[in-house]
């Protein structure tokens, strides 16, 4: 059942079943006695009495559920996804998430027959294709990255997270400290510290300066020889590439503790700069993000761990290594290794695609996707930093961060002008993160949109600005063109309705 602003049209009555009383009836908006949307042949074998088999466990009454038609159900479907928005449609602007276009390449060459239905239990000498477009990718990201060696395995950024950290506490035990802390800046995906406290660190903030980078006066006091490490996002979460990332890594270094980055902005560096080159011990990638791999909606995911050789004996078991006679295979016997993180190894699919993004772009190609994706975002903030309030005047990389500063001052806020931003036909921008910008808007439209696209966003962003001061009550209200009027959020936060259930 779906609620809609649509006037209610007639209901219908799902028909009272054997065993089923008038009080448990259920109210379908669509469904009549009756109809089916299948018929199946005459029975060919003797019929079997279930309940004698299945005893307690065989239910006594039919599935409630609606009878329809093959038609009304395939409309019904239909309809349902025509409400919702797709990368297919238009810009998708959630800033931190880069959610590019996902080339159809990607998806054809992840569904040739002998890779999609390679099976993880298949013998190491019957899998070498797919073991070769492993090793191929895990190449070209070990050179993009600078590092020199990686995993595939972890299934997403978090995960990666997760994997990057117990390679830093495995690495500090073997020199017979794990030590007890991991800075973490105040401008962090929410993840990071998560991450530090799962694998049994300490959480110290690390506050940013007024360019919204590391304050290496309050770095330099606070690493010391409980430091294990700092996690750092670069670009930042506010799309500010850390310019002192190198003394950064030297102040961290002389302590003995390591930098880990989050790669979840590396939509900003990729064919420009390498994170090896500039001091980053271990890192994380975003296969689903910066390599173009369908994103969103709970995956599916891809989080790769790549760090430096001394790191390398650490990486979680199995490791893909060469013979001598060419041939690929999968070695266990790795005793230092923090083990396995994850059933089988990764997420396949995501590798097909993201060699194919890798591959049918080059070297040039990709450099091209990061410049691209850099000037869209600067373009973005000069046609609206007039309007919208720029907490930080630092150059701006793959996203650009405004506040609600403005518009609060008129009653309206970041979330509304998002919900707004809805009746335009956009997808909402990320609402109020990164937290260190209070009433942020986060927006990174990626190179995936062309100047036209880039122009219409613009054009609905001022026009809303505009609303904000003649009439502020539009878009507090808003949205107005949707299927589903604006949402008590405090009561879908508390009570979330996460299935559907009968009419009492």
């Amino acid at each position: 059942m779906t609620q809609t602003n649509e006037p209610a049209g007639p209901k219908t009555l799902g028909k009272v079943r054997p065993h089923q009383t008038q009080n448990e009836a259920l109210v379908f908006e669509k469904s009549s006695p009756g109809k089916r949307a299948y018929k199946l042949p005459p029975l060919d074998v003797p019929a079997v009495d279930f309940s004698s088999l299945l005893g307690d466990t065989h239910r006594k009454t039919a599935p409630l559920l609606p009878e329809l038609s093959e038609i009304e159900i395939i409309r019904h479907f239909t309809r349902l996804s025509t409400w919702n928005y797709a990368i297919d449609l238009g810009m998708y602007p959630l800033g931190s998430c880069t959610m590019k276009y996902n080339p159809r390449v990607n998806e054809f060459v992840s569904r040739i027959e002998g890779l999609a239905e390679a099976h993880p239990y298949r013998p190491d000498s019957l899998a070498q294709g797919i073991l070769e477009v492993i090793d191929l990718l895990q190449r070209c990201l070990i050179e993009i990255t600078g590092m020199d060696a990686i995993t595939l395995q972890p299934a997403a950024g978090a995960h990666g997270e997760f994997t990057g950290i117990l390679l830093v506490r495995a690495w500090h035990e073997s020199q017979g400290n794990p030590r007890r802390k991991v800075l973490i800046p105040d401008s962090a995906h929410g993840t990071n510290p998560a991450t530090a406290a799962i694998c049994g660190y300490q959480v110290e903030n690390l506050k940013s300066n007024a360019e919204g980078g590391i304050d290496l006066e309050a770095l330099t006091r606070q690493v010391d020889e409980e430091t294990a490490a700092l996690m750092l996002t670069n670009p930042s979460t506010i799309g500010v590439f850390e310019s002192q990332i190198a003394k950064i890594a030297e102040i961290l270094h002389a302590k003995g503790a390591l930098l880990y980055m989050d790669g979840a902005n590396m939509n900003a560096l990729v064919g420009k700069a390498r994170p090896g080159d500039f001091g980053v011990d271990v890192m994380h990638l975003n296969l689903h993000k910066t390599f173009s791999t369908p994103h969103g909606g709970g995956g599916p995911g891809s989080g790769p761990v790549a760090c430096k050789a001394f790191l390398e004996p650490f990486l979680p078991t199995p490791v893909l290594i060469q013979s001598q006679d060419g041939a690929k295979h999968w070695e266990y016997d790795r005793p230092q290794s923090v083990g396995r993180v994850r059933a089988f190894y990764g997420n396949t699919g995501m590798f097909i695609r993201a060699l194919a993004y890798i591959l049918a772009n080059g070297p040039d190609g990709l450099r091209q996707t990061t410049e691209d994706a850099v000037l869209n975002a600067n373009y973005i903030r000069h046609k609206l930093e007039d309007l919208y309030e720029l907490p930080y005047k630092t150059g701006s990389m793959h996203e650009v961060v405004f506040s609600d500063k403005r518009q609060v001052a008129l009653g309206v806020k970041t979330g509304d002008i998002a919900k707004r931003l809805i009746d335009y036909g956009f997808h909402p921008y990320t609402v109020s993160f990164p937290m260190i910008v209070h009433g942020a808007l986060m927006i990174e439209p990626t190179e995936s949109e062309s100047l036209e696209e880039l122009d219409l966003f613009i054009a609905a962003m001022r026009s809303i600005a505009k609303e904000v001061e003649e009439t502020p009550e539009l878009v507090k209200t808003a949205p107005h063109s949707t299927r589903v009027s604006r949402l008590d959020e405090v009561q879908a936060a508390r009570k979330p309705i996460l299935r559907w259930k009968p009419t009492e």
